[in-house]
């Protein structure tokens, strides 16, 4: 997995939107809200996405995975490089932290984008 493929594969769920933000993060969100960050002009190339309750504590201890700074209390893990997860693994946990963030999104921005 390199950076070109995660964002299109986080570009591939609906309704997301792609942003910079803090100068050298590739945001990804859903309804305004971020569920996958990518370090830009880093080697290698971190990324940060959320995760189950129940699957924070062995992810974040897991070699190569750290808690995310500052969002680690919504349970948010890093991986220190993306290269450490197989695409088939990148599928899974994108699209889980998207899911987990869509059904936090408020009813009125589920209604706007359409969304369950």
């Amino acid at each position: 997995m390199n950076i070109e493929e995660l964002q299109k594969l986080c570009k591939s769920l609906p309704h997301v939107t792609e942003d910079i933000k803090w100068g050298n993060d590739l945001c990804f969100c859903i309804g305004g809200k971020m569920f996958c960050v990518a370090g830009l002009n880093q080697s290698p190339t971190s990324a940060s996405f959320k995760v189950l309750d129940e699957e924070f504590e062995e992810m974040s201890t897991k070699e190569g995975f750290i808690r995310a700074p500052y969002v680690a209390r919504y349970k948010w893990v890093l991986a220190e490089d993306i290269t450490i997860l197989s695409a088939k693994e990148w599928q899974h946990y994108v699209t889980q932290s998207y899911n987990l963030v869509k059904d936090k999104l408020p009813a009125k921005i589920k209604k706007e984008l359409n969304v369950g």
